[in-house]
């Protein structure tokens, strides 16, 4: 392709050798087998959003034809949307995988944990996640977390150790020169691993868009009755829907990240496909976390508070 002083850039081009699309999948395809090298019970955080997706087809990529050798964990708030569980559902069967479900529904249910006075449930996540992690003694989980998401997502290496309590404390943080990374963890501990941690955004669809992944439909421009709060339009749903006030209006929206119900928005849009997306995300000067996730607004340390508790 001839790109002129007139011509616009182009985000995807078929003839592009795409080397550092090749060199981050090299590297967290590298990762995964150092993990099953190292590590006896990892498992992949998977939630069925476009991050943990791209995981889960680089996990099958860096052991095909074996099959995966490690299980899925996700932690379900109960407040998810209905299409990314059925995706999530629908992935599990496809490649035969093996699926562990903590469900806060049922901590509030028996009194383990409580309502939050504003409904929202991520951050009920944690005691389920930790409880899962070591009822099944695993000792390394892999995250979809990326360094651009989130200010305290930059502090985090590829091994993030987690303490017996599974609190994270970036002092502890290891040096990891020369892609050699340190997996040593005392008895109870274990390791977050992040292989999509030098991703960007924009990397994550361009890898979509040349590998042709599936992700559920809400990725993509469609239309639903949203109302606007705090600047997001947050649609209806278990967790309530429009207050007085709120009015309830049938747009054009699509999802850049899933989670919570209560407090993930989506975005006004008209990208139906890939193309169109990648266009979207290349112009956009947000992060799809600071975009439409209403519980990193809470303060500017909202994230690193819950991470170290336990969280993701």
């Amino acid at each position: 392709m001839t790109i002129t002083s007139d011509s616009p850039a182009p985000i995807v081009d078929e003839n592009d050798s795409f080397t550092t699309l090749d060199a981050l999948e090299s590297e967290a395809i590298h990762i995964f087998r150092e993990v099953a090298g190292e590590f006896e019970r990892p498992v992949i955080l998977f939630s069925g959003g476009k991050d943990s997706t791209v995981l889960l087809h680089l996990a099958l990529k860096a052991f095909w034809p074996a099959p995966l050798p490690f299980s899925l964990l996700h932690v379900d708030t109960g407040h998810n949307l209905p299409e990314v569980l059925a995706f999530r559902d629908d992935v599990v069967e496809r490649h035969g995988l093996r699926l562990h479900v903590a469900s806060v529904e049922e901590y509030l249910a028996d009194g383990r944990l409580q309502e939050r006075p504003d409904g929202i449930r991520n951050p009920l996540q944690t005691v389920p996640l930790l409880d899962a992690i070591s009822s099944n003694r695993f000792d390394a989980v892999f995250g979809g977390g990326r360094r651009d998401e989130e200010r305290s997502r930059a502090k985090e290496r590829i091994f993030s150790l987690r303490d017996a309590f599974g609190q994270w404390d970036p002092k502890r943080q290891r040096p990891e020169l020369w892609n050699l990374y340190n997996g040593k963890h005392l008895p109870g501990e274990h390791v977050r691993v992040f292989p999509l941690s030098n991703w960007t955004e924009l990397d994550v669809w361009r890898y979509i868009a040349r590998e042709q992944v599936l992700l559920p439909s809400i990725y993509y421009a469609h239309e639903r009755d949203v109302y606007q709060r705090d600047g997001m339009w947050m649609t209806p749903g278990a967790w309530g829907g429009p207050a007085e006030g709120e009015e309830l209006q049938r747009l054009s929206v699509r999802y850049r990240t899933v989670g919570d119900g209560s407090t993930t928005g989506a975005v006004l849009s008209d990208a139906a496909d890939n193309d169109a997306v990648l266009a979207e995300v290349a112009a956009s000067r947000l992060t799809e976390r600071g975009a439409t996730r209403g519980d990193d607004r809470v303060s500017e340390a909202a994230m690193e508070d819950r991470k170290r508790q336990g969280y993701f």
